[in-house]
């Protein structure tokens, strides 16, 4: 393999997958350690090279990324601790997921809310959490969701088919 093929390999992946610099970067490794490198450039700078250029041509922006990333994990009720570290996972820079994560603070009840709507729990259950290990397996699902324990015990708080509370709570974040 050389950085001739290595060039395809990062065109091809940046056309079928949205990505981060660093994700990109970690797959051209992978591939060059799945290989044999025959040229003479360092495989490391090749890897480099590729991607400052698929940057220079726009195929790559970490900032565009993490914003992206971070409203389809909001969408699918995701917290604001499970976002950022993805986010870090995916090597997105703090400079670059600024603007995500403050998004997905302000969105952080409305992720919470829809993360208790899809799993029935608090005021969305058919029947009251009395039960305190499943209590505590709600909130452990929360936590592990990435929400904060004060909005999870917020939440978590409201019983089933209290249509006041639930309108109050929703008034606070504007849902329909």
């Amino acid at each position: 393999m050389g950085a001739a093929r290595l060039d395809e390999l990062a065109l091809a992946y940046v056309a079928r997958f949205a990505t981060s610099r660093a994700k990109l970067t970690r797959y051209l490794s992978r591939k060059i350690r799945e290989s044999d490198w025959t040229d003479d450039m360092d495989a490391i700078a090749a890897c480099e090279a590729v991607a400052d250029r698929m940057e220079r041509l726009q195929f790559l922006d970490d900032r565009q990324y993490a914003v992206m990333r971070a409203g389809a994990m909001t969408r699918r009720g995701l917290g604001v601790r499970r976002i950022k570290a993805q986010l870090y996972v995916d090597g997105i820079a703090a400079a670059d997921s600024g603007e995500a994560i403050e998004t997905a603070e302000g969105a952080a009840l409305i992720a919470a809310l829809g993360f208790a709507r899809r799993r029935r729990f608090g005021p969305y259950a058919t029947r009251p959490a009395d039960d305190p290990k499943l209590r505590e397996r709600q909130i452990a699902a929360f936590l592990r969701a990435g929400h904060s324990m004060t909005l999870t015990r917020r939440i978590l708080s409201i019983p089933p088919g209290d249509e006041a509370a639930l309108a109050a709570l929703d008034d606070t974040v504007g849902l329909d």
